[in-house]
């Protein structure tokens, strides 16, 4: 069971999160299904998700395409609804909060979203993109705007002389700046950033995870970051959790977790990554089959199917997600 760490204070903290999406077909198979009376499928994306975030930290989420990372941040901001579990935000739980409390509590949480050509309206200039939701909860008057506007520009590394531009008029890493400074409009404490560099050259990259860790120090902000290359994730968290299917299967401090991981997904996935050395070489574990369906997930260890250490308790037993050593958790029957 997790264990909530008394030392630090928790700003973020989820216990046993799902999320299942149904399965829908077209109208045959609707006709059918209700004729055979089949049952109801759905896409497993969380399956009893648990952790927590501390103020000030960076949490890097990293794991296949299909492993519910996204799902996992939407569903904290509540852009997409849990089926069930519990979401609690500066000790207050969110799953059920009503409109007018809800509107308050999208002003201390943002996201910043992977796609940066497609997050802004197009037809909008910048100054309205970053100013309608200042105008909207009525934290600053309406001649003030164009201050507060002029401050966060400033802020990702932009001028005034972009206000009444349109996104179509800015590179990539522009537009990721501008989408930056869209989520501190509000002054938020926390920011999900979901693949937040993935889209940009390699240069650009560099020049946003620096522009984040400038703004987390400024503004006194804590990370969710979510990607799938750990390169990135290993240079800007604190910790870092891996995913696997719906499921969290390891979750350790940074160092730790790339010095000595414990799980066989991780082990794979940073064997997986090169090293920027040309005479240096990393052992690959390379790993069999494909990532199984979220609609029927496999009995036991969802990982066992591609397992390289599979036992014949992993087919049948899910292993329990434990802490291995102070701050290191992992799911694996290799462990026990």
């Amino acid at each position: 069971m997790w264990r909530r760490c008394v030392l630090v204070e928790v700003l973020v903290e989820i216990e046993d999160l799902t999320k299942n999406f149904p399965v829908e077909g077209g109208l045959l198979s609707t006709i059918e299904s209700k004729i055979s009376r089949h049952k109801q499928k759905y896409v497993h994306a969380l399956s009893g998700v648990s952790f927590s975030i501390t103020k000030g930290e960076t949490l890097g989420v990293v794991g296949e395409s299909g492993s519910g990372k996204s799902t996992l941040g939407r569903c904290i901001l509540k852009l997409i609804e849990p089926t069930s579990g519990k979401i609690v935000f500066d000790q207050k739980n969110i799953m059920n909060l009503e409109s007018v409390d809800l509107i308050k509590f999208r002003r201390r949480i943002q996201m910043i979203f992977q796609d940066p050509f497609s997050s802004l309206n197009p037809r909008i200039k910048i100054r309205h993109i970053i100013g309608e939701p200042i105008g909207y909860h009525r934290l600053a008057a309406a001649s003030d705007i164009k201050a507060k506007v002029s401050e966060l520009l400033e802020a990702v590394g932009l001028g005034d002389e972009h206000m009444d531009r349109y996104p179509h008029q800015f590179s990539g890493g522009q537009k990721q700046r501008i989408a930056i400074a869209r989520a501190l409009a509000l002054g938020p404490e926390f920011i999900v950033a979901d693949e937040a560099v993935s889209a940009l050259d390699v240069s650009i990259q560099a020049q946003i995870l620096k522009l984040l860790q400038e703004l987390k120090m400024k503004y006194s902000l804590t990370y969710m970051f979510i990607a799938h290359n750990l390169d990135v994730v290993e240079l800007i968290s604190d910790r870092v959790a891996v995913m696997y299917l719906g499921k969290i299967v390891e979750l350790a401090d940074t160092k730790t977790l790339f010095k000595s991981p414990a799980h066989p997904y991780t082990q794979a996935l940073i064997s997986a990554s090169p090293i920027p050395n040309p005479r240096l070489k990393r052992e690959k574990i390379i790993l069999g089959g494909d990532v199984p369906s979220a609609i029927e997930p496999p009995s036991g260890c969802r990982f066992h199917t591609r397992c390289p250490y599979v036992m014949d308790k992993c087919k049948t037993i899910e292993p329990e997600f434990k802490e291995l050593d102070s701050g290191h958790y992992s799911a694996c029957h290799l462990n026990d």
